[in-house]
């Protein structure tokens, strides 16, 4: 892996991918907060978009991280353990993405999407005390003992569905490479 900085449009293009995406979670946020009162999970759906249930939309809150983990944690905790190490991760991330000369185009497509998503959810954790507003609810059909997914947003979808095609690519690079090398 070899590391420095160069400036050209393939390193700087995905990036617009990064404001993109927080530009539409921060929107579409700020919609849901502005006119959907906060529920609980166990409350009624507000918006049922299809008569199946399969996509609702609902306003709720989460404190903590992915799938509500760490809710129970005190709140002196929560800020270092919410903000400041993903603050550290991103940056880091950030950092490899604008150092490495080794990451394919579409790895780094998919870098500037779990970067949008990241920053996405720390300004949540920052700036609602309330916590980061989740309002995709999704119909599950009971896999892994769960009828609805976990309440989610605009960028948790970014980074997972980022984070899974940056393994994939990472996957097929590899296999690649030993095709390569055993030739």
């Amino acid at each position: 892996m070899k590391l420095g900085i160069k400036f050209d449009k393939e390193r700087c293009l995905p990036l617009l991918l990064t404001g993109i995406v927080i530009a539409v979670d921060q929107i579409t946020k700020a919609i849901i907060a502005s006119n959907w009162p906060i529920r609980r999970y166990e409350d009624d759906i507000i918006a049922d978009f299809f008569n199946n249930g399969f996509l609702q939309i609902i306003h709720v809150r989460n404190d903590a991280i992915a799938f509500s983990l760490g809710r129970g944690l005190p709140d002196s905790i929560k800020p270092a353990l919410f903000v400041i190490l993903p603050v550290l991760v991103l940056g880091i991330l950030f950092w490899y993405y604008l150092r490495a000369n080794d990451l394919t185009r579409m790895q780094r497509w998919a870098v500037a999407g779990i970067l949008g998503g990241g920053i996405g959810n720390i300004i949540d954790r920052i700036f609602r005390p309330a916590g980061v507003v989740d309002f995709i609810d999704v119909k599950f059909y009971g896999l892994f003992g769960w009828e609805r997914w976990p309440t989610f947003n605009i960028a948790d979808s970014s980074v997972v569905v980022c984070c899974i095609l940056l393994l994939i690519t990472i996957i097929i690079d590899s296999i690649n490479k030993k095709q390569e090398a055993a030739k």
